[in-house]
C-alpha cells in the first residue's frame, strides 16, 4: 500500500476537532442545498413563573381544613412536589384541570387505602392456598381409624424382632405406614376437587392486579420508551387540534379527542422544524416527533408526509447522536420506501451501508449489498458509502479519508462515529510497514 507523505500528514494525523468538518444542518428537505450553520448563543435562563392554577393547588394543599389525618407535612410536601414535577418535566402544567385535581394528602390516602386492600386480599389468597396442606378426614375415616386402632395391639412389634423372614421385613406395613397412605389419599382428593377453582382465582387476581397498576397518582398512562408496533390495529380518525402534544405510550385504545389530524399535524412539523434551528432543544424535539409519529400510526396514515416525518426525525438524531431513535426510523423508512411513497431513498441507504460500516456488521451489509441493482449503485451518496466501505475493506486509508472529507448530507456525522478507529488502524498499519 503506496502513501504520499503529504497526505499522510494531512489526513492522519488531523485534530480530533476536524471532525466537525463541512457539517450541514438535518432539517433540509433538499439535503444537498444546505450549508452549516454557527451554533447560537445560549439564552441566559429565566426565571420559572408557575401558572396561576398551579399555585392555586399549592395553596389549597397547605390549607389547614384540607389536612387529613395521619399525613404529615413533609409527606404531603414531598407528594406535591412529585406531582408538579412529573407534569412539569412533561409540559403539562397548563393541560390539568387543577381546581378539580386530587390534593396530595387525598392521593397518600388513597394509596395508603389501596396498599391495606392489597395485603389483606393477599393474605386472603395466602389462606386459601395454604389449605391444600390441610389433612381432611370423613366421618367414615375417623371411624375407621378408630377401628384400626382398637384392632391393633398396644405394642404391635414388627416381624423382623420376631422372626427372620426377610420377605416379611420388605413386605411389613405398620400403623405409621397406614396413616400416611391415607393421609395421601385424603390430599389427593382434595387436589382433584378443588384444584380447578384455585387456579381460576388466581389467575383471576393476578389480571385484577395487573389492571391495577397506575403511576404513584392514579395517571392511567405511563412514559415509556417508543414503540410503534404496540399501537392499536384499528384505524383512529383524531380530532385534536393541538400542535404540541407529549408523546405516551399507549396502554389501551387511542381516543380520537388525542390525537391529531394530517392537516393538524403538518402545522405541528412545520412548528418543529422552526424550532429545531432556533433554539436546538433535542430532549423537546425528540418527543414532540415521537408524538408526532404516533398519531400518523394510530390513523394508517402512510403517505409522502409520513415519509418526510420519519426522514427529518432520522436526520436530527444523526445530528445529535441518537442512534436508537434513528434506527427506529430508519426501520420505518425501508418499509415505506417500499411503497414507492417518495421521499430520499438513495440518501438513506446510503446511510445504512455507513452504518454497518461501523457496526461491522458483515451479515446485514451482504443482504443490502445483494438488493442494490446497477442504478442504485450509480447513484452519488450511494456510490460514496460503497466506495468507504471499498477502501476500508482493501486497507487504502489514504482513499478513506479522502471521502470523509468529501460526505454530503448526513453522512459525515455517521463516519464521525467510527473515524477514530480507522485512524489508529491506519497508524497501527503504518507503524507496522
Amino acid at each position: 500500500m503506496a502513501f504520499n507523505a503529504v497526505s499522510a500528514r494531512t489526513t492522519l494525523t488531523r485534530p480530533a476537532q476536524v471532525s466537525v468538518y463541512n457539517r450541514p444542518m438535518s432539517l433540509a428537505l433538499a439535503p444537498s442545498h444546505v450549508h452549516a450553520q454557527e451554533a447560537p448563543v445560549a439564552a441566559k435562563p429565566q426565571k420559572v413563573v408557575w401558572p396561576t392554577p398551579v399555585r392555586e393547588y399549592v395553596s389549597r394543599a397547605f390549607d389547614q381544613d384540607k389536612a387529613i389525618k395521619g399525613i404529615t407535612q413533609v409527606e404531603m410536601k414531598k407528594k406535591l412536589t412529585e406531582v408538579i414535577g412529573f407534569f412539569a418535566e412533561r409540559n403539562q402544567l397548563g393541560s390539568i384541570d387543577w381546581p378539580n385535581y386530587p390534593l396530595p394528602q387525598e392521593l397518600l390516602r388513597d394509596e395508603r387505602a389501596s396498599a391495606q386492600a392489597q395485603s389483606g386480599h393477599d393474605a386472603f389468597m395466602s389462606s386459601q392456598n395454604g389449605l391444600a396442606n390441610l389433612q381432611f378426614h370423613t366421618p367414615q375415616s375417623k371411624k375407621r381409624k378408630s377401628q384400626d386402632a382398637d384392632q391393633l395391639p398396644l405394642r404391635a412389634e414388627p416381624p423382623w424382632r420376631t422372626g427372620t423372614n426377610l420377605e416379611s421385613r420388605i413386605t411389613y406395613t405398620g400403623p405409621t405406614e397406614k396413616r400416611h397412605k391415607k393421609n395421601a389419599i385424603s390430599r389427593e382428593g382434595f387436589s382433584k376437587s378443588d384444584q380447578a377453582d384455585m387456579e381460576r382465582r388466581n389467575k383471576r387476581f393476578n389480571n385484577n392486579k395487573k389492571a391495577n397498576q397506575t403511576p404513584p397518582w392514579s395517571s392511567p398512562r405511563v412514559d415509556k420508551p417508543d414503540n410503534d408496533s404496540d399501537m392499536s390495529t384499528a384505524p383512529c380518525v383524531g380530532t385534536n387540534q393541538s400542535l404540541e402534544k407529549s408523546y405516551f405510550r399507549l396502554t389501551a385504545p387511542p381516543n380520537p379527542e388525542d390525537v391529531r389530524p394530517q392537516y393538524v399535524l403538518e402545522k405541528t412539523l412545520s412548528m418543529l422544524t422552526k424550532k429545531w434551528r432556533d433554539e436546538k432543544k433535542y430532549g423537546y424535539i425528540c418527543n414532540q416527533f415521537k408524538s408526532l409519529r404516533q398519531d400518523l400510526t394510530v390513523q394508517h396514515i402512510k403517505n409522502a408526509f409520513t415519509v418526510k416525518v420519519y426522514e427529518i426525525h432520522a436526520r436530527i438524531a444523526l445530528e445529535t447522536g441518537d442512534l436508537g431513535e434513528y434506527n427506529q426510523c430508519q426501520t420505518q423508512l425501508k418499509a415505506l420506501y417500499s411503497q414507492n411513497l417518495g421521499g430520499n431513498p438513495a440518501e438513506f441507504t446510503a446511510y445504512r451501508i455507513l452504518y454497518f460500516v461501523y457496526t461491522c456488521n458483515k451479515t446485514d451489509m451482504n443482504d443490502l449489498l445483494a438488493e442494490l441493482t446497477s442504478a442504485d449503485k450509480i447513484q452519488p451518496w450511494i456510490k460514496h458509502a460503497l466506495d468507504v466501505r471499498s477502501s476500508l475493506a482493501l486497507g487504502n486509508y489514504h482513499r478513506f479519508f479522502k471521502l470523509y472529507l468529501a460526505a454530503e448530507n448526513m453522512g459525515s456525522y455517521l463516519m464521525d462515529m467510527f473515524i477514530e478507529r480507522e485512524r489508529l488502524h491506519a497508524l497501527a498499519n503504518i507503524s507496522r510497514a
